[in-house]
């Protein structure tokens, strides 16, 4: 377990020390002490937050109001920098499900939880009390990972998989980390342009354009946490000039680079998840087409590892 102290929050961090059996899951444990108030930097991958403890996590989430204990939000929590944590002392397991995966999870299409935060108990009902007890429970923090896999494994396999072409174009997008053009997707499947923004927002929840930024502002931001320029970052992911990486930056975070490269939320990132590496998280495995052929590695964006 790592500590990391930000003001007057303390946060105690572990990691299971085996992946998930599931391809496109990671996840990471937080004991939480302390009342500041964190900003939430929006993230390429659907949130699912398993509360167990004393306390209460709570997120403003601007005009939706607080929301209390156990929850699921779609890709892109946060945006537009309105989104803060609170709460003393917690205790959860927070797990990061790539759009793909969380649609056959989570029971529920991921496009009703674009930009909005749902309590698990609206989606699962006695299930999230279970889990909560039993989280509870647990005598180890690898116990509870073992649980929360456990359980997420049940819903995979009871769940409906997101169409092969969907997928293949979520992945697409990661591998070349939001730099392919929407058009050239839709010719690679076979569809129209229409047809894949319809289908694509109803099963990953955002619109394939607005999932190319999100994915790129997410490589952006982790390269500002390493400690690179803006300007280096803005050549070197896609950005027209700095100018631009700022106002994708202020969009989604609701902050300068500067500000985005000291966030508690993305400095703690690499300890919750060490040794992931800093690409979003996504399914492991080759890439395949629709018709079950492999996609070439690298640019055509095959085998990266999740974080």
């Amino acid at each position: 377990m790592r500590t990391f102290v930000h003001g007057a929050a303390t946060w105690d961090v572990e990691g299971p020390r085996r992946p998930s059996r599931m391809a496109g899951v990671t996840m990471a444990g937080f004991r939480i002490r302390g009342p500041e108030a964190l900003r939430i930097v929006p993230h390429p991958a659907v949130t699912l937050l398993l509360d167990f403890g004393d306390g209460w996590p709570v997120l403003d989430c601007g005009p939706g109001g607080p929301q209390r204990g156990s929850f699921v939000a779609g890709p892109g929590l946060g945006s537009g920098g309105e989104t803060r944590a609170r709460g003393e002392n917690i205790e959860c397991v927070q797990v990061r499900l790539s759009p793909v995966t969380a649609h056959t999870i989570l029971g529920a299409s991921s496009a009703d939880l674009a930009g909005a935060v749902v309590p698990l108990g609206d989606l699962w009902g006695r299930e999230a009390s279970r889990i909560r007890e039993q989280l509870g429970d647990a005598p180890s923090w690898q116990e509870r990972f073992a649980l929360t896999d456990a359980l997420l494994a049940r819903r995979h396999r009871a769940g409906r998989p997101v169409d092969p072409e969907v997928a293949w174009a979520w992945r697409r997008l990661v591998g070349t980390r939001g730099l392919v053009r929407v058009d050239a997707l839709a010719a690679e499947v076979g569809w129209s342009r229409k047809r894949l923004w319809s289908r694509f927002r109803s099963q990953v929840g955002l619109p394939p354009k607005h999932a190319a930024k999100l994915v790129r502002f997410d490589h952006a931001a982790h390269r500002l946490v390493a400690g690179d320029s803006a300007a280096q970052v803005a050549t070197d992911t896609g950005y027209a000039d700095q100018s631009h990486l700022h106002r994708d930056v202020a969009a989604f975070a609701g902050a300068t680079p500067a500000t985005v490269a000291g966030e508690p939320f993305l400095v703690v990132d690499d300890i919750a998840w060490p040794g992931r590496g800093t690409a979003p998280a996504v399914d492991r495995g080759p890439v395949r087409g629709p018709g079950g052929v492999p996609v070439g590695k690298d640019g055509d964006g095959a085998d990266r590892s999740t974080r």
